[in-house]
């Protein structure tokens, strides 16, 4: 099944002109594919074909297992070496790498709608090798010195939702101790049940820190900085609104639209 249209593959090759380093993608997935899987692995598949610096490997989520090894209702399956090694614990998932290097870029779910834009800009990203982050900002992600997660819950039909999943991908590559998730809200609801997530984008920092909404660059570092316990200004906790306070203009119970931005 073709995934992207004919002006949009035209598009992306022009783009990933300004590729200067090799992008590997790893997709993870499952040999009896979900449906979601299976729409991701065809969809980066086309993306991949578009420019030669650009690698794509599908990868296993499960170990396999041995013909006479039949697993028992009680059984969990066992994760593949892959999918531990590189902390995949849902699928489908989508690692950007540099040719040599992880950044902490991940996407859990089909990056669709609106969040294509922000796969094809991790690509770039990556491929060029520019965040994009002022002097500013770096100063601040610069006292970070201790693991980061950031997890960012979207859905694919709000439009906000991509400027906080692409400032959290920023973010990973910029300082190596921040690994970033973009988490698609209806194909994990465990994730939205687990947040009490009642509006997109809604980003959560080591399961600790919620905020809800757009999130400004430098204010998205303050708050990194203060779940794991360094100063910031008084300003800023002056200005902090608890993530139910705000009002959720984006429900994430939307419905899944795998349309893809031109």
């Amino acid at each position: 099944m073709t995934v992207l249209k004919d002006k949009q593959k035209e598009q992306l090759k022009q783009l990933f002109g300004s590729l200067s380093k090799r992008v590997k993608i790893l997709m993870f997935t499952q040999e009896m594919e979900c449906q979601h899987c299976k729409v991701t692995r065809e969809m980066l598949e086309e993306v991949a074909a578009l420019s030669d610096n650009i690698d794509l490997e599908v990868k296993d989520f499960l170990a396999p297992r041995a013909e006479d090894d039949k697993l028992k209702v009680a059984d969990e399956p066992e994760l593949s070496d892959a999918a531990i090694e590189f902390g995949v614990d849902k699928i489908p998932a989508t690692i950007i790498l540099g040719e040599n290097e992880d950044y902490g870029v991940r996407y859990f779910g089909v990056p669709a709608g609106y969040e294509f834009t922000s796969l094809i800009e991790d690509v770039v990203m990556v491929g060029t090798g520019h965040h994009g982050l002022s002097e500013e900002v770096m100063a601040e992600l610069d006292k970070i010195d201790q693991p980061v997660d950031i997890e960012v819950v979207i859905a694919p039909t709000c439009p906000l939702c991509p400027k906080a999943v692409r400032t959290a991908h920023r973010f990973a590559m910029a300082n190596d101790y921040i690994q970033a998730d973009m988490i698609e809200s209806q194909e994990f609801p465990f994730i939205v049940q687990k947040y009490d997530v009642h509006g997109v984008p809604h980003t959560v920092i080591n399961e600790q820190m919620a905020l809800v909404g757009p999130v400004d660059e430098l204010d998205l570092a303050y708050a990194i900085l203060m779940t794991i316990g360094k100063d910031v200004p008084k300003e800023f906790l002056e200005n902090m609104v608890p993530a139910h306070d705000h009002d959720h203009d984006h429900d994430h119970d939307h419905d899944h639209d795998h349309d893809h931005e031109d």
